[in-house]
């Protein structure tokens, strides 16, 4: 175990703020263009795969007596992204829509948008997600600034108020089948996590008696985020601007999407019978703890400890044994390409999931009904 005074020094909080190379590199292939436009994605994929190759596994856990207050250095790159984000982001429309334009090809700006995409997803999707599990009001607000500029801010009540309670059941549309390719699980997953988080937050309304209308309901404000950041993209880049936004927000939420079906795949909960579901434990989710993508994502790949403790700060997370909770056998960006290509990913990860079901399920020997989620839904 690391001791608090240890974990609060600021040697032991750097690595996770590997994030902020990403923007020079952003930077880079706007500027020169050509083959650096590619160089976002091969960062952020391949880079951090080699060094998860090199660095290995980090199976150390901090101290959970550490204070909030010896977290400052981890807590400062989640709330300065957000303006880094934005800024890069509305700058990079600006700059392929004007005076960089003349350099760039139509391919060229494809390419480097899609870049962009990757770093608003892999980056920006994930720290808003750390954002959104906080009390304070002030981290939430960054962390739905940051998902109005992917124009998926529905994301904070379907994690929140879905993902979270019902996660391995057939009512979260978050949790991957057993044998359904990402192609199938990404076009269900945007259509029913829109609106099982909008009927979500109208049942919390009714329970106090007001309509889905109420001022209060949080999609207002959505709303309202996401119409001032489109709006924005058209004033700063005109059309061409708007395009290059939202074709970097399908690409965010591509790269969350393909997180959210690793994080779960086929790990479902055990129906009790009408209706009730065992509790959420450790092997419900995926695990890694490849040290490098784990300071990419902020330890998102202890995702276990994280559905245990949903507010407990990121590096606080624990990590697992695989006595514990199941084990990935390469980090999230190798497993998310792998999950591109569902041929490959069903011989990765199927035999996987059947040692998981013989190793805390053996009493089932019916699997069809959490196979095709038709399991009687949880009350």
């Amino acid at each position: 175990m690391i001791p608090a005074h240890q974990v609060a020094l600021f040697r032991n909080a750097v690595p996770f703020w590997m994030s902020l190379l990403l923007v020079p590199v952003a930077v880079i292939g706007a500027v020169y263009g050509g083959w650096t436009v590619i160089l976002l994605p091969i960062v952020t994929w391949y880079f951090f795969s080699i060094l998860d190759a090199l660095l290995g596994l980090n199976l150390e856990n901090a101290d959970l007596d550490t204070g909030e207050d010896q977290l400052s250095w981890y807590k400062a790159i989640t709330l300065i992204w957000t303006p880094v984000q934005f800024a890069l982001l509305y700058w990079m429309i600006w700059y392929v829509t004007g005076p960089g334009d003349a350099h760039l090809s139509a391919l060229e700006t494809i390419v480097l948008f899609f870049g962009v995409g990757v770093i608003t997803g892999t980056v920006g999707i994930n720290y808003s997600h750390e954002l959104m599990h906080q009390k304070d009001r002030g981290e939430r607000f960054l962390g739905d600034a940051l998902l109005s500029m992917v124009l998926y801010s529905h994301f904070r009540s379907e994690h929140l108020r879905v993902h979270h309670l019902y996660v391995g059941t057939p009512r979260d549309p978050v949790t991957a089948r057993y044998n359904e390719g990402f192609h199938r699980f990404f076009p269900r997953v945007l259509k029913d996590s829109l609106i099982s988080a909008f009927k979500a937050e109208q049942a919390m309304l009714a329970r106090r008696g007001k309509p889905w209308s109420d001022a209060k309901n949080p999609f207002w404000r959505y709303w309202a985020l996401q119409g001032f950041m489109v709006i924005l993209a058209i004033l700063v880049g005109g059309w061409i601007g708007l395009l290059l936004f939202l074709w970097q927000a399908f690409v965010a939420v591509w790269q969350l999407e393909l997180v959210n079906y690793v994080e779960h795949y086929a790990l479902t909960r055990k129906h009790l019978g009408d209706g009730k579901y065992e509790h959420v434990k450790p092997h419900h989710s995926w695990n890694a703890a490849h040290k490098a993508s784990n300071w990419l994502l902020i330890n998102l790949q202890r995702h276990s400890d994280h559905h245990y403790k949903p507010d407990r700060r990121f590096p606080l997370l624990q990590n697992y044994t695989e006595d514990e909770a199941p084990q990935l056998p390469y980090g999230y960006p190798i497993m998310t390409m792998a999950a591109m290509i569902p041929p490959v990913w069903r011989r990765v990860m199927n035999p996987r999931v059947r040692r998981w079901r013989d190793m805390y399920y053996p009493e089932i020997t019916d699997w069809k009904p959490y196979n095709k989620a038709l399991n009687p839904l949880p009350r």
